[in-house]
C-alpha cells in the first residue's frame, strides 16, 4: 500500500542515485574541492549523503546527541568527518546501495532527508562546474518544505523568508508577499538554505534581505 510520502522517498532516492553516479567519476582533486556547505569538501558532502544503515534508530541517535551534549551541528560535523575517512569507493558504493532507504528524521520527518539530498547534491556539483542535479519540477516539494516551521527549525532558521515574495522562473511556483526574490527554482532553494553562491542567480530587492539574514 502506498502512502502520502511515497513521492518524497522516491525523490530522495533519485537524488542519491544521481549523486552516486557523479561521485563515482570524480578525480582525487575533485573530491578535495571545497563544497558550498561551509567547512566541508566534496568528500564530506558525499559521506553525509550516505543514509545510516537501517535508517535512524532513536536509541542510537539519542546516545549520540548525549555524547555531544545536545550540540547537533557539532554532532553532524564530527560524525560526517569520521565517515569521510572511508575510501571514496566505499562511500560511493554505500550511497548507491542505500539510496532507497526511507528515512524519517526527527523534527523534519521524511521531507528533511529529501531536501537534504537535493541541496547537498548541488553543494557538491556546483563548485565542480557540473550540472548534475534535480530537474526544475523536483525542486517544487523542496521549496514548499523550506517554508514550513520544521524546516525553519531544522534547516534555515526562524524568519528566514519573512516579508519576501519568492518566484521561480523555471517553474510555476510562487509564495509569500513583500520584497521580491526571483530566479530558477534551484537557486531559490539554495538561497533560502543560505548558500551565498546562489545569490548571483537571483534578482530582486529581497536578495539583499536574504544576504543580511545569513547565519
Amino acid at each position: 500500500m502506498g502512502s502520502d510520502h511515497d513521492e518524497v522517498y522516491a525523490l530522495a532516492t533519485r537524488n542519491r542515485l544521481l549523486a552516486a553516479e557523479m561521485f563515482a567519476g570524480l578525480t582525487d582533486e575533485q573530491w578535495a574541492t571545497p563544497s558550498l556547505c561551509a567547512g566541508w569538501t566534496v568528500r564530506e558532502v558525499c559521506a553525509h549523503m550516505v543514509p545510516p544503515e537501517g535508517g535512524f534508530k532513536l536509541w542510537s541517535l539519542a546516545g549520540t546527541v548525549i555524547r555531544f551534549r545536545g550540540d547537533l551541528e557539532r554532532m553532524v560535523d564530527v560524525t560526517t568527518r569520521e565517515e569521510a575517512r572511508r575510501p571514496t569507493s566505499e562511500l560511493v558504493a554505500a550511497l548507491r546501495d542505500r539510496a532507497g532507504e526511507r528515512l524519517k528524521a526527527p523534527v523534519v520527518g521524511p521531507h528533511g532527508p529529501m531536501v537534504d539530498t537535493a541541496i547537498h547534491l548541488r553543494d557538491a556539483a556546483r563548485p565542480l562546474g557540473l550540472d548534475t542535479g534535480p530537474p526544475p519540477e523536483d525542486w517544487r516539494p523542496v521549496l514548499d518544505f523550506l517554508l514550513t516551521g520544521p524546516a525553519e527549525r531544522g534547516f534555515v532558521g526562524r524568519g528566514r523568508t519573512a516579508g519576501l515574495r519568492l518566484e521561480a522562473t523555471d517553474l510555476d511556483w510562487s509564495r509569500g508577499a513583500g520584497d521580491l526574490v526571483r530566479g530558477p527554482a534551484e537557486a531559490l532553494a539554495l538561497g533560502i538554505a543560505g548558500r551565498p553562491a546562489a545569490y548571483d542567480d537571483l534578482a530582486g530587492p529581497g536578495v539583499e534581505v536574504l544576504r543580511s539574514r545569513d547565519r
